[in-house]
């Protein structure tokens, strides 16, 4: 723990390649005139120099001021934080061309900056797409997105990563919906139509923390229906809107109520150290109606990519089960984000011969007030890296 800490340097990146596309579905600059701009920040210790990179990304977010790759960069290793082309938007966001974009960002790190070696460093909803890339880099099967659209994976030119690293990383964004949905709704159209014994947070609910196993098992039940519910509509809409043979394409919607885990409220479910009534977002009850949850705004191809759980090829389990280079798993002992059991279903399914898991006690999803946590973490990379090669 007593490794030296280097200043930090950050330069933006732009990575540009040319896509056909059918329809815009990004706005602005960065999706328009049959281009794809991808911007990133370089993390380096000065005065440090690396031949290897680590790479966080994760589907919809910008990781520079996430913590984690900064304490990385003092202990002196480069980390690029890249962007994807829907970066604080994922409703129209697509898994496929997500992997195609992070294949832009380690092409441009090896071909332009000089790097040798690359470690995917998968943060949260990034640990399922690291491992999803890193599927279809070292055997790429996926040519067209879950709606049908042209998405050629197998001809993408992606470059395999030299190690995948999932830290506090959940399975999926589908599982994690699937996880987290309301089944109280019993009308999309009318959010206030619910069943009450299945609304966690109406206090005329009589099934009440700690839940009976019957009553935990059922509302499993109903949450999976409800989205595979939404599935069938968004499937027979797209279906619809393609036999018109029309101009329009394409069509979003909202989906109401989409954080309500009984885990949340139920601290003997999946027990590790978060707090019970809170979550990574805030009060779960706020979350569940409020305008970032999951899923909430989202075009029908999104939702088959990236939330429908029969649908969507960004599946950690299966995904990890593919992969053969060095893996290692973090899991944070208090995450107030990621289910509990995830990490150590993660590392159990990974198909690398060389993998690691461990645990940071007592740290919460985002290390929030917890500095020590979070370089205890840190270090515990870079050590995992030095044993491989993989760091200076």
């Amino acid at each position: 723990m007593n490794e030296p800490l280097y200043e930090v340097s950050s330069q933006w990146l732009h990575v540009h390649f040319k896509e056909p596309i059918a329809f815009t579905e990004t706005y602005g600059f960065a999706g328009t005139q049959g281009s794809v701009n991808l911007e990133a920040i370089l993390l380096k210790p000065v005065g440090v120099a690396s031949k290897t990179l680590l790479v966080f990304m994760h589907p919809a977010s910008t990781l520079q001021l996430l913590p984690v790759p900064r304490e990385l960069a003092a202990l002196g290793m480069h980390v690029l934080c890249a962007a994807s082309r829907y970066p604080r938007n994922d409703s129209a966001l697509i898994m496929e061309k997500v992997a195609i974009d992070l294949g832009a960002h380690i092409r441009h790190a090896k071909q332009v900056l000089g790097y040798e070696k690359i470690v995917l460093v998968g943060w949260s909803g990034g640990g399922s797409l690291s491992l999803f890339y890193q599927s279809q880099a070292e055997r790429p099967d996926i040519i067209a997105t879950p709606a049908g659209d042209p998405a050629d994976l197998t001809q993408a030119g992606l470059i395999a990563a030299d190690a995948v690293i999932c830290q506090a990383a959940h399975l999926s964004r589908a599982v994690m919906l699937c996880d987290m949905i309301d089944p109280s709704v019993r009308d999309e159209s009318n959010p206030d139509d619910r069943a009450i014994e299945f609304d966690l947070y109406h206090p005329a609910n009589p099934n009440q923390p700690p839940y009976d196993r019957d009553y935990v098992a059922e509302y499993r039940r109903r949450q999976l229906a409800r989205v595979r519910r939404i599935t069938q509509w968004v499937r027979e809409t797209l279906e619809r809107l393609k036999r018109s043979g029309g101009a329009e394409l394409e069509r979003g919607f909202v989906t109401h109520r989409t954080l309500a885990d009984p885990r949340y409220l139920d601290a003997t479910l999946d027990p590790n150290g978060r707090p019970a009534r809170w979550c990574y977002l805030g009060n779960p009850e706020t979350v569940n109606s409020g305008p970032v949850g999951l899923a909430r705004f989202s075009t029908l191809r999104s939702w088959l990519s990236q939330w429908s759980i029969d649908d969507s090829r960004v599946d950690g389990l299966a995904c990890a089960a593919r992969i053969r280079v060095p893996c290692l798993v973090i899991e944070n002992e208090a995450d107030d984000c990621v289910p509990q059991p995830h990490a150590r279903m993660l590392v159990d399914a990974a198909g690398s011969r060389d993998k690691e898991f461990h645990v940071i006690r007592g740290a919460s999803h985002y290390y929030a007030g917890q500095p020590e946590l979070m370089r205890q973490a840190a270090v515990l990379v870079q050590q995992w890296l030095r044993q491989r090669g993989l760091a200076d």
